[in-house]
């Protein structure tokens, strides 16, 4: 089904319509089921999903915070990074994946304007809460390993101001459209709320703002991931070289080579379908889309907050063995063997 026309109410919301209808209000998708954008069906599969990202995300994360407060042995800088993510990734799960669920099982977005451009905010601030920590992991590795500062230690308190400062670049991101830099309306089919990429109402500079979130906010953030994990790469190979017959370096080779190819995967698959439908439309206008695609950014985006945590915490022994204990599951017996192949991995770099 596309929609062509794309008719708009000054403050709220957008519908793009195939209906020849001259009471646009009686489309609100504040106020009526979103029929006429997909069947019955399709609404109740996005909404059986967000329950389940809701469910998963919810608890995966709440449960890494929790070890963390419960086993001093996790309060290290790195693990500090990671609870950055798992609290912007609460914030995801607990409120835009939630608000779906309740939004995509009635048809439309029962919240109301109000609830919308709260959950857009509070949705948009957590995911780029996650994305710049993405990028202060790398940041970390690169600086724990490669060394390029020589001796400079990472301590806690600078994993403590990095952590910061992922807030304050998330809130300049999530931020403008509370102001009248764009704004925040019903997104896709009209379930879920995020910043308006679809119109060109010259009151809220839709476009500049769009710019402006690729540039800075995807961007540069892809750019620090690609610089630090392939120096990190480069120095592991060049380890694994000099040390050939060392079966730990080329285990830790292998290991390190993994993960960051499930990193860089992991952050292209939750922001590459976001920049690239919001790039087409900005250079489209006028084309007609349909909206069940247009709704996969958002799935996609939201579901960040189950694969992450799969990467960064439960691939991490050190996590996986507290979260095992903690469950009565055991998992004491990876403390140790964590323990000595962190150390062998950050004793790569040169001295």
């Amino acid at each position: 089904m596309k929609h062509g026309r794309v008719t708009e109410l000054p403050e709220d919301f957008f519908i793009p319509v195939t209906l020849d209808t001259d009471n646009i209000t009686a489309l609100s998708p504040f106020l009526v089921p979103q029929d006429h954008l997909a069947s019955s069906g399709i609404f109740y599969v996005m909404a059986v999903f967000m329950l389940f990202i809701f469910i998963v995300g919810t608890f995966i994360n709440a449960l890494t915070v929790v070890c963390t407060v419960q086993n001093k042995k996790l309060r290290s800088h790195l693990n500090y990074i990671l609870v950055n993510l798992a609290l912007s990734n609460l914030l995801v799960s607990g409120v835009g994946s939630f608000t779906a669920f309740c939004s995509f099982a009635k048809k439309y977005f029962i919240l109301g304007p109000l609830a919308c451009r709260i959950e857009g905010f509070l949705a948009t601030l957590g995911g780029m809460v996650s994305l710049w920590s993405l990028c202060v992991i790398a940041f970390e590795r690169w600086l724990v390993i490669c060394k390029p500062l020589g001796t400079f230690v990472f301590k806690p308190d600078h994993a403590m101001a990095c952590c910061m400062v992922t807030w304050v670049l998330a809130l300049l991101a999530s931020g403008p459209p509370l102001f009248g830099w764009s704004r925040y309306i019903p997104e896709g089919l009209q379930c879920s709320c995020g910043p308006d990429w679809y119109t060109t109402n010259n009151k809220y500079n839709n476009e500049s703002y769009v710019i402006y979130l690729f540039t800075c906010h995807f961007t540069v953030p892809l750019l620090i991931l690609v610089f630090c994990y392939a120096q990190l790469l480069f120095t592991l190979k060049m380890a694994a070289k000099a040390q050939a017959e060392s079966a730990s370096t080329q285990k830790a080779e292998r290991e390190v080579t993994r993960m960051v190819v499930l990193m860089v995967l992991g952050f292209l698959v939750c922001w590459m379908p976001y920049t690239c439908f919001a790039l087409w439309v900005v250079n489209n206008r006028g084309q007609p889309f349909d909206l069940r695609f247009a709704s996969i950014p958002s799935v996609f985006s939201k579901s960040s907050t189950v694969y992450n945590p799969v990467i960064y915490v439960l691939l991490n022994k050190q996590f996986r063995s507290c979260m095992m204990k903690m469950m009565g599951m055991g998992g004491a017996d990876d403390e140790e063997s964590s323990t000595s192949s962190v150390t062998e991995v950050s004793k790569v770099g040169p001295a």
